[in-house]
């Protein structure tokens, strides 16, 4: 009888390293100057441990795109290979170990509670490597069907954009672990600069936005909330605007509000909508501050 491997997405590197990674982004949001996911990236996902090996696989099986199938097997093949010779009971360790250090700096709930965009490919390399770790016989359909997946995966092609994009990660992954922690310096430094003039509703605005990728229902709940505080801020101004073509331009924007409601989706024109309305609101105060 073939044993049936279900996912397990808090066992998942490639998840684990995800979730990390944006986990310094909410940080960063939340003015935490030593985020602890650099850190436990630093420990666990380095060039010398089996997580940082195995992450390495996975990047290779998300981000290498060829053009055929058979070139596509062969990097299977060769990923396959190099898993092989991963070390399962030091992997396992580390995977304790790290999941420990996670939950001792965060809510493990909120951690995880995340909606990744290709969950089902970093399954489907999950599932063909916990298959290639076991000595006992595996599903043939799930295997098949899970390197269908990362085959599909690797022969498509989306747009020169995100090949670019692409050529991006693949450098930044090729550096060691202090010039990626450099790196990341820098862009905390850029962006601590590039939007050091936002006010605070537009920081909470970004805080929420990043925090909530994982959880869109709380985002949706933020912004149709704050469309509202939104409104009856213009409201309070358009009374104080005598200028009639001001006037009907505010009254035209007031009407528009609606627009920035997150409905069953939060989109990120929603988002960019909402902040265009912070940065109005803004501007009126400032005009109207001395009157």
């Amino acid at each position: 009888m073939s044993n049936r491997k279900k996912h397990n997405k808090i066992k998942n590197t490639g998840i684990l390293f995800e979730l990390l990674t944006r986990q310094i982004a909410v940080d960063v949001m939340n003015d935490s100057k030593n985020s602890p996911s650099v850190k436990i990236i630093k420990e666990y996902f380095n060039e010398n441990s089996q997580l940082g090996k195995e992450n390495e696989l996975y990047k290779v099986l998300i981000e290498k795109k060829y053009k055929t199938t058979e070139q596509a097997n062969i990097l299977i093949e060769a990923v396959i290979k190099n898993r092989r010779k991963l070390s399962n009971r030091k992997l396992k360790t580390e995977k304790y170990n790290l999941i420990k250090t996670i939950k001792e700096n965060y809510d493990v709930t909120a951690f995880f509670n995340a909606r990744i965009p290709n969950y089902k490919v970093l399954a489907s390399v999950y599932t063909l490597f916990e298959n290639e770790s076991v000595k006992d016989v595996v599903d043939t359909i799930e295997e098949t069907d899970s390197k269908i997946t990362i085959l599909e995966n690797i022969t498509f092609s989306n747009t020169k954009t995100t090949k670019s994009q692409n050529k991006v990660v693949e450098n930044y992954s090729t550096q060691d672990s202090d010039v990626r922690l450099l790196t990341y310096q820098l862009l905390v430094d850029k962006f601590n600069k590039k939007y050091s003039n936002l006010n605070e509703s537009q920081k909470n605005l970004l805080r929420e936005y990043i925090n909530n990728l994982s959880n869109t229902n709380s985002l949706r709940e933020f912004i149709d909330t704050e469309v509202t505080k939104v409104k009856s801020k213009l409201k309070n101004h358009l009374s104080k605007i005598n200028d009639k073509i001001t006037k009907i331009k505010l009254t035209e924007a007031i009407k528009h509000t609606d627009n920035a409601v997150g409905g069953k989706f939060v989109k990120d024109s929603h988002v960019v909508s909402l902040m265009r309305y912070y940065e109005l609101i803004k501007e009126l105060d400032n005009v109207h501050k001395d009157k």
